[in-house]
């Protein structure tokens, strides 16, 4: 089970507010790749979920632990047919990115995990109704891979299903205290008055990494986000600092592991306040190291494949130093996780349950400032 502290409920209840913008009932969403249901739990207060599909039984399991009503069908997005799925408004797919991020084989949105995404065009085009808004979300690898090619595949295809696409790049770091950016791209149906939500060119989320892509997309739409207020929340809010650090032993040989480098500005930001530092384990020219953070933020969760990807932390306290890994509720925190939220399972299980998730406060802003608007207007 998960805990909020006060400040995240506060971002938290800030999205949610005013999110029924006078419509009569919510809109419907179709949850693709769904995953632990980060999505889900994100736009609930935007979107009823009417359905949702994952491949994996122990994604499932936190799925359903915190979404009990909701349509969960387990299997590949393969044998989905569109005709059976419930009419909806919002399509949303966090597709695969192993074969578009940096830590997977950058082989390409044409391959078997990241290709799952044109599997849910066919269901797209299966349904009896289209939805009038879909959002693919994925790494920043969509786009700055190979010259942007990966993304104006998807952009031609949505484009070619009649809807008006472009992107946006929100990081975590915006709402919570770790660094974790990804892309969504947003197509609306060409019926939708768009006038009120798009710009002549590029804001805040859309920094050059996605700038670079547009100027080779035909009809990019410049979505209109406002930038959100400064992040109050901080590691100290997330970072339980009464569990206990590792034995002796492993603490050494993790201390061991830092550089001179590391550990001169580690001390340079103790003499600033700061007591928490998050870090992974790595490989330079083939010595093993633990390469931390000094900036008050979290590295990006990974799944948990190995012990390199779970990320450890360094904590400053009375005088020394301890070391322990990061603990699912903390995981959980970093992802903005609501208040209660079940995660069953192994360490390694819950782990990779949030380190494939989605940034719930990301979510619910995209939700509350444009995705729910474009439909209530």
């Amino acid at each position: 089970m998960t805990h909020c502290t006060p400040q995240l409920n506060l971002i938290l209840d800030t999205l949610e507010a005013d999110a029924s913008l006078g419509s009569s009932g919510m809109f419907r969403c179709a949850d693709f790749f769904a995953g632990s249901g980060l999505a889900t739990a994100a736009l609930s207060h935007f979107f009823e979920t009417v359905w949702a599909n994952d491949i994996c039984p122990r994604k499932q399991a936190v799925f359903s632990s915190n979404h009990a009503h909701k349509p969960f069908l387990l299997g590949s997005i393969e044998h989905v047919h569109g005709n059976s799925i419930p009419q909806h408004d919002l399509s949303w797919a966090s597709f695969p990115c192993q074969d578009l991020s940096l830590a997977g084989n950058m082989s390409g949105i044409r391959s078997a995990r990241s290709g799952m995404v044109w599997e849910w065009l066919r269901v797209l085009d299966e349904t009896r109704v289209k939805p009038s808004i879909v959002v693919a979300e994925n790494v920043k690898g969509l786009l700055s891979s190979r010259g942007g090619e990966n993304y104006l595949f998807l952009h031609e295809a949505l484009k070619e299903r009649g809807y008006a696409v472009g992107a946006v790049l929100l990081d975590a770091v915006h709402w919570l205290p770790q660094s974790r950016p990804r892309i969504f791209v947003i197509g609306v149906r060409n019926h939708i008055n768009l006038r009120a939500f798009t710009t002549n060119g590029p804001g805040w989320a859309q920094p050059n990494v996605v700038q670079s892509v547009a100027k080779k997309a035909a009809d990019w739409q410049w979505w209109k986000l406002p930038q959100p207020t400064a992040r109050t929340l901080t590691l100290e809010d997330v970072i339980d600092m009464h569990h206990p650090f590792d034995d002796e032993k492993t603490v050494r040989h993790h201390l061991s592991l830092i550089s001179d480098k590391h550990w001169k500005k580690i001390n340079e930001a103790i003499k600033q306040g700061k007591y928490i530092f998050p870090g992974y384990k790595r490989t330079r020219a083939g010595k093993q190291v633990l390469e931390v953070r000094t900036d008050g933020i979290a590295g990006c969760l990974r799944t948990a494949s190995g012990g390199s990807s779970r990320q450890q932390l360094l904590i400053y306290k009375d005088g020394t130093f301890g070391t322990r890994l990061l603990t699912i509720s903390e995981a959980a925190r970093l992802m903005g996780a609501p208040s209660g939220y079940q995660i069953p399972g192994s360490y390694n299980q819950g782990y990779q349950a949030m380190g494939d998730a989605i940034a719930v406060p990301a979510v619910s802003y995209l939700a509350k400032h444009l995705l729910h608007p474009l439909l209530a207007q």
